[in-house]
């Protein structure tokens, strides 16, 4: 846990904001980036991509909904202090959001909108930096202090959602605003873990504790991908892919077009069995759809350096590796319609690193994956039998735990 240290308060009653820094570790950032960069759909506004705790548990990942946990109560315990509550505080939504390049919003409060009169307090948590991952997309305050916020990873700002912190945030310009967003209210009714809980025990039901690898994801439906932008678009799936380098493969050696009936659209050969190549080489594993395969591509991203040490530890270099690349054809990249050159310059930034790329740290990284995954996986059905029997979504200690079996 990193520590966080608060800005002075403002005078009760007035603009009723504060900022805390450094209240998300640098990894915790790194985590929740993963998350978002390989589940994230088309977001509730032009150029933005979300990444919601219900749409996770619903594409077969609600393993993942377990780092947001301890956010969400560390949060909730640093609004009920500040803003000095004496009633109870629910969680009406948690949500990963990015804003990409032409992403904006005008002056407005949170509550703005009839439907969305039950906010009460927002807290936003920045995952990436300023100027170093992305340019513009400064948050701005109408009145008090502080007036404006350079996102810093790990800085939390958190303030009422009524009209006395009308705010907005600046164009972004360049590169992709990374943040952890929470809205809370005082109307129970409006307490989002209840539906949450549906779809983890809907989701655990179809599955037994025994099952291999189910916690592979299933994607939801394809539109749900596709980003739109001035009158063009790309399938967010395959662009990141692409971003990184990747791009996706028959699974079956040489694509046939015959596969795919003409009048289908290509796009849901992403939702089919599929390899990953690089350059002019194909991975050696099939991957159950795209979603997978792009988990595990930004898990390796994620874990890079580790990887690297390991690497330079073992002085084994790229001789090793599970699966092994094959050198293949440009005739088994699927023919997926993309706007390369936009999904660039949406999800493209200033500081990309390169970095060298060996294919036995990517099958290293398949492995490690698969452990996070299924240890995540094994930790939720703990705890979900507990979360369903209080109606609510907390952290438990292992002191607390009994033996329970798996709904």
């Amino acid at each position: 846990m990193a520590d966080a240290t608060a800005s002075p308060p403002p005078a009760a009653g007035d603009h009723p904001r504060v900022l805390l820094r450094g209240f998300l570790s640098r990894e915790t950032c790194k985590e929740l980036e993963f998350v978002h960069r390989s589940c994230g759909a088309a977001g509730y506004r032009p150029s933005v991509v979300s990444t919601s705790l219900p749409h996770l548990a619903a594409t077969g990942c609600g393993h993942l909904i377990l780092p947001f946990v301890p956010i969400r109560e560390r949060l909730r315990d640093a609004v009920e202090s500040f803003f000095d509550c004496l009633f109870d505080v629910f969680i009406e939504f948690t949500g990963l959001i990015s804003w990409c390049k032409g992403a904006s919003i005008g002056w407005h409060s949170d509550d703005n909108k009839p439907y969305l009169r039950q906010r009460a307090f927002t807290a936003v948590c920045y995952l990436n930096n300023h100027g170093e991952d992305y340019k513009g997309g400064i948050l701005q305050f109408q009145d008090g202090d502080p007036s404006s916020i350079v996102p810093v990873a790990g800085d939390v700002v958190i303030y009422t959602a009524d009209n006395r912190n009308v705010h907005c945030v600046t164009e972004v310009t360049e590169g992709e605003r990374l943040t952890l967003t929470l809205w809370f209210t005082r109307n129970r009714a409006y307490d989002e873990d209840p539906k949450l809980l549906t779809f983890l025990s809907q989701a655990s039901l179809s599955c037994q504790p025994t099952e291999q690898k189910s916690y592979i994801p299933m994607p939801a439906s394809d539109n749900m991908y596709w980003f739109s932008y001035d009158q063009s678009g790309f399938d967010i799936r395959n662009a990141r892919v692409q971003f990184l380098g990747f791009s996706f493969h028959s699974s079956s050696g040489e694509y046939n077009p015959a596969v795919l009936p003409a009048e289908d659209d290509p796009i849901e050969l992403l939702g089919k069995q599929l390899r990953l190549g690089r350059g002019d080489a194909v991975f050696d594993k099939i991957f159950s759809n795209s979603l997978h395969a792009l988990q595990v591509v930004q898990f390796y991203y994620w874990k890079a350096p580790e990887l690297a040490a390991r690497r330079e530890q073992s002085a084994i270099g790229s001789r090793t590796g599970c699966y092994p690349a094959i050198h293949h054809s440009r005739r088994t990249e699927l023919p997926l319609p993309c706007n390369h050159t936009l999904a660039q310059i949406i999800f493209g930034s200033f500081n990309i690193l390169e970095s060298a790329f060996y294919w036995n740290d990517f099958a290293l990284a398949v492995a490690m994956w698969e452990n996070y995954s299924e240890e995540l996986k094994k930790q939720l059905l703990t705890l979900l039998p507990y979360w369903l029997s209080n109606g609510t979504i907390f952290v438990l200690d292992s002191s607390e735990l009994q033996s329970a079996e798996p709904i």
